[in-house]
């Protein structure tokens, strides 16, 4: 029995520091140098990045690069993939809806600005400092790059001075149209702005290409600015993300990226992005279009072991017939994010490798959540208490019986003790007496795994919250009592201390009227404290909060099983001194009854 649950507790602590092994939060300063294929602007120009698949596309097209990393040789290969261009003045054009800002620049017609109304800069100095909102590009960038790869040649038009024009559709949304030329190759981009979305709708067309397959080259952001408090750890969630038709989502974190590494994830993909710890640049492809070929990425230069740039790039099939995708430049808001479908919702893959078995408990958890957030029009602090009281009282069946069995396992084992003492010369006679006392019980040698099964099933759902707090925007600057911001760690640490004070206090009563207390369980009642409070100490207070308050909520169900242990107990005391137990009741062998006889 002890030894069972001491191997379940060291099970469950070993999960938990593999889990901060595997997932650590990357250091990354933000304000680390850009990428050497950064192009740099004077004020009021626009640099945006050189496509990564110039000079490296895929073999069809003629370049004869086949491999990852080939013709990647040191970190300033992105520079040398384009040639310099003098910076241009850009001229920029703001369309407003009621969710977004945009400004858009006539060179590379694309997006140089993307304000969120709705949500908050966290972090001082950010670039819309003076309003106070989110901005999802860097300064002097632009949030896309286009190209056009045709048999032999890539025709860069990142830095081509577009004509513009604005109109207006049937619904009152604005729709922006940009014509740019360059080598006979005219390329015609249209915005159509959708209402009350972060998405906008992109058509793109070219004339004058020549035979041969072609491919439209968009070049993804090289990362989001943090807006958050903490952004060396937001800046640890940059990575590139990507769902291949008939798979699982996947994401390429930067810091995966060694410097100039290349590669090559082939499609067909049903979307693409660039994301940070809340927020996603995503490019959607749209029913009845051509999927993504192919998606290209290259690491960026680091400083020591930080990275917070990359360059990605996606390979769009290019015909005579406009090319159509959707651009999702927002929050990663979840109910938004499963309305749009296509799986996007799994841009933000929860677990790692355990995605398979985590990511099914997230989804619930966060449907959850959310569903008590509107039923019950409560801050998401007092939710959390909520729903760990409700899972407390879910379990309170299934603990109530894994205590009880575990009561009359410490009545049994008088019994057990004395069949193993009487019999250890006859093993096979043992076990048939063993299984007979636990008949006569209604047990089974398997009652005490089953006494220890419920001390792990409310791991999923904890491991489920530890990955929905790392990037759940819902919990995003949300205040509860003295904290700030429920998604970041506690301030004081009065969190993580009650946790491991109440994980204490639940301990200690769980051992009390316990006839006697092994070492081994004595050091589990110390350890386990400690442990928990060392590993959540720097963690979300959100989580910190939960898991106390389902130690506040066991506490009733161990007292009331503590008083059944001391009454049992008491039962077998006469005048302070302990009884002797009670002798096995056993079948005389055929020696014994003929000595009697």
């Amino acid at each position: 029995m002890d030894k069972r649950i001491f191997l379940a507790v060291i099970l469950t602590i070993g999960v938990i520091f593999t889990s901060q092994y595997l997932f650590p939060p990357v250091p990354v300063d933000p304000a680390a140098g850009s990428m050497a294929g950064q192009v740099a602007a004077p004020p009021g120009a626009v640099a945006t990045p050189s496509p990564a698949a110039a000079g490296a596309l895929n073999p069809a097209l003629g370049s004869g690069v086949t491999g990852a990393g080939a013709g990647i040789g040191a970190a300033d290969s992105l520079a040398a993939a384009v040639p310099a261009v003098p910076a241009v003045r850009a001229e920029t054009l703001t369309v407003a809806t009621p969710l977004t800002t945009y400004q858009f620049a006539n060179v590379g017609a694309a997006p140089v600005s993307i304000e969120l109304q709705r949500y908050r800069s966290l972090r001082e100095g950010a670039r819309a400092a003076s309003t106070g909102n989110v901005e999802l590009v860097r300064p002097t960038e632009a949030l896309f790059g286009y190209a056009v790869a045709i048999p032999g040649d890539t025709i860069d038009f990142s830095r081509v001075v577009f004509d513009e024009a604005e109109t207006r559709a049937a619904d009152g949304t604005p729709v922006l149209t940009f014509r740019g030329v360059r080598e006979g190759i005219q390329l015609a981009l249209t915005y159509a702005f959708q209402p009350d979305s972060y998405l906008v709708r992109v058509s793109a067309a070219a004339s004058g290409l020549p035979s041969g397959p072609s491919f439209l080259l968009l070049d993804l952001p090289q990362g989001i600015p943090s807006a958050e408090t903490d952004s060396l750890e937001d800046q640890g969630h940059l990575a590139y993300a990507y769902k291949v038709a008939g798979d699982n989502a996947k994401s390429i974190n930067f810091g995966k990226l060694d410097p100039g590494e290349r590669r090559i994830e082939p499609g067909p993909h049903s979307w693409v992005a660039t994301k940070n710890k809340y927020f996603i640049v995503g490019v959607l492809g749209v029913e009845g279009a051509a999927p993504f070929a192919e998606l290209n990425t290259v690491g960026g230069v680091r400083e020591g072991k930080r990275t917070t740039r990359a360059a990605g790039t996606v390979l769009i099939p290019f015909g005579t017939a406009p090319v159509t995708f959707e651009v999702y430049a927002g929050p990663q808001e979840w109910r938004r994010l499963v309305a749009l479908g296509r799986d996007f919702k799994d841009s933000n893959p929860y677990g790692g490798f355990m995605q398979g078995i985590v990511q099914p408990f997230a989804t619930i958890v966060m449907n959850v959540l959310l569903w008590m957030r509107s039923t019950l029009d409560l801050s998401y602090g007092w939710v959390l208490v909520i729903f760990g009281v409700v899972i407390r009282l879910l379990m309170w069946p299934l603990n109530q019986k894994a205590m009880r069995t575990q009561l009359a396992m410490q009545q049994l084992q008088p019994e057990l003790q004395a069949a193993q003492k009487r019999y250890a010369k006859e093993p096979q006679k043992q076990q048939q007496e063993i299984m007979r006392i636990y008949k006569e019980h209604n047990m089974s040698p398997f009652s005490t795994l089953s006494g220890c099964l419920p001390m792990l099933l409310p791991m999923p759902i904890f491991f489920a919250l530890f990955f929905v707090f790392q990037n759940t925007i819902e919990f995003r600057g949300v205040p509860f009592l003295w904290l700030d911001d429920i998604s970041l760690k506690d301030p004081y640490y009065i969190l993580p201390l009650f946790m491991g004070a109440t994980t204490f206090l639940v301990s200690w009563i769980g051992f009390r009227g316990q006839t006697e207390v092994s070492q081994q369980q004595k050091m589990i009642m110390y350890v386990i404290p400690l442990t928990f409070t060392f590993v959540l100490l720097n963690m979300a207070s959100g989580l910190n909060l939960y898991y106390a308050v389902q130690n506040i909520a066991a506490l009733p169900q161990q007292w009331l099983i503590a008083r059944e242990r001391m009454k049992v107990k008491s039962r077998t005391v006469v005048m302070g001194t302990p009884t002797k137990p009670p002798p096995a009741s056993v079948t005389p062998t055929k020696a014994e009854r003929r000595r009697k006889a």
